[in-house]
């Protein structure tokens, strides 16, 4: 018999609103894996049961409003709740409790969503990887010897266990599809400006944005929609809102007209040493072949892009170190936390103008090459998920280069304020999932996502990982 994690967050929705369920029952339900199987995931740092409960009986005596009206979801560990300890992953914030709600929060509470806690994030969100000082990995549930990436590890891992339907997340540099496509679901990376209350337009290179996790492409959209809609725009640039995006992910038989770039090269390939696991390189190939089945054009795009290193090099410390941290809070956090703001703080205003300059010649540069597409399909990673404590602990250059080589197809497409999803396409010889990436033009998250679902629907539905069947 189907449980109510066995149905997509779009039908757990219905069965709200049809009262089949109430969001007690289901908010219980979730509680209920968290509490039976959280331990061994390392998905969530603080679950906040009653806050949850009071909040789902509350919903339960009114009228069902909001398009998230009784769905649990989960906060990531860098946005402030009020009243419930955030931590940032970092072990110097181990005792704040914040007195105000980020807007991040807020939307999903004024779409009717329910608050279970927080979802673990590394240390200050700077890592494609989620493991901290304080508290325990997060952890790949089709095998938990291995890390689930980041830095919404814990969000993607909850997502795919089964803890939550679907879950808000932010990506400045991958951290949204690193690890959805670790585990083997959906992550949608907005294009700039698309998000108000997280844009990217207020940081560095205008990198770090905010979007969905979820286990399907209708889910993701349906939270992308949320989010898009949440907040009026602080700024004079805005994106044209093109959705509802759930519309683009249930037409997606209209790809036949579109065309797709292909292309397994990345702009780090000239400054690291990236080796493209097969199985990656097999998953590009399908998700090719059945994209050509729908209709669409499919055809190698030539992209050879160089020094792009240099550059988000610069500007990733750039960001660091705005940080306020002392010397002696440096000696406390993370060594590539550390290195990070340290050498940041070492850089010159003229590297910092170069490299933001830099940055805006490779945006131009990288729409240009991919304009002749709607989308563009690269490997999602270069590597299968990698163990607990693969990431150098101590030595912070190494750190770093082992990040590039583990995911050097993400932070590209946040330096050209593009639109990207990952999603699963084929499982491995061992069962794991395995994902690509689809590229969009500006503004062009509904193409995308259509392609995406297209993908999905030939694909068919993927298996859970073996927690997921755990019962009471």
């Amino acid at each position: 018999m189907a449980e109510l994690h066995d149905l997509t967050a779009i039908e757990q929705l219905a069965a709200l609103r049809a009262r089949e369920i109430s969001p007690v029952e289901l908010t219980r339900h979730y509680l209920d894996r968290i509490g039976r199987l959280d331990e061994g995931l390392g998905a969530f740092v603080e679950v906040t049961t009653d806050a949850a409960l009071t909040r789902a009986r509350g919903l339960a005596d009114a009228e069902p409003a909001g398009a998230l009206w009784g769905l649990p979801f989960g906060d990531k560990d860098l946005v402030p709740r009020a009243g419930v300890p955030t931590r940032f992953g970092s072990r110097l914030h181990r005792d704040f409790v914040p007195d105000s709600t980020a807007d991040q929060a807020a939307v999903l509470d004024e779409a009717g969503g329910i608050s279970l806690g927080k979802t673990s994030t590394p240390e200050f969100g700077l890592t494609g990887y989620t493991e901290t000082q304080f508290g325990p990995p997060a952890r790949d549930p089709w095998n938990p010897a291995n890390g689930a990436g980041g830095s919404s590890g814990g969000a993607a891992t909850a997502v795919a266990a089964g803890l939550l339907p679907l879950a808000p997340a932010s990506d400045g540099g991958g951290s949204i599809r690193i690890p959805a496509a670790t585990v083997g679901v959906v992550g949608i990376k907005p294009s700039r400006g698309r998000v108000p209350f997280a844009s990217g337009l207020d940081s560095p290179g205008g990198l770090p944005v905010a979007g969905p996790i979820a286990r399907t492409v209708a889910d993701a959209a349906l939270l992308l929609d949320v989010q898009v809609a949440g907040r009026p725009h602080p700024y004079a640039t805005v994106a044209p809102h093109a959705g509802p995006f759930l519309d683009a992910a249930q037409v997606a038989a209209t790809t036949a007209s579109a065309r797709v770039g292909v292309t397994t090269v990345s702009p780090w390939d000239d400054a690291e040493d990236i080796r493209l696991d097969p199985e990656a390189a097999r998953a590009v190939a399908i998700a090719a072949d059945l994209l050509a089945d729908t209709g669409t054009a499919v055809d190698a795009l030539d992209w050879r892009p160089r020094g792009y290193a240099e550059m988000f090099t610069t500007i990733w410390r750039t960001s660091a170190a705005r940080m306020t941290l002392t010397d002696a809070e440096l000696d406390l956090v993370e060594p590539i936390t550390a290195w990070l703001v340290r050498e940041g703080r070492r850089l010159t205003g003229a590297e910092v103008l170069a490299a933001l300059a830099a940055a805006t010649v490779f945006e131009r540069e990288t729409i240009t090459a991919f304009a002749p597409f709607d989308a563009v399909l690269t490997p999602a990673l270069a590597l299968p998920p990698q163990p607990i404590g693969w990431f150098d602990a101590q030595d912070a250059a190494r750190n770093f280069s082992q990040q590039v080589q583990y995911a050097p197809y993400s932070s590209f497409v946040n330096v050209a304020g593009l639109p990207a999803i990952v999603v699963p396409v084929t499982p491995d010889a061992t069962g794991h999932p395995v994902s690509v990436q689809l590229i969009g033009r500006p503004g062009g998250e509904a193409a995308i996502i259509a392609l995406a679902a297209a993908l999905e629907e030939r694909v068919g539905r993927l298996p859970h990982p073996p927690v997921w069947s755990l019962s009471a």
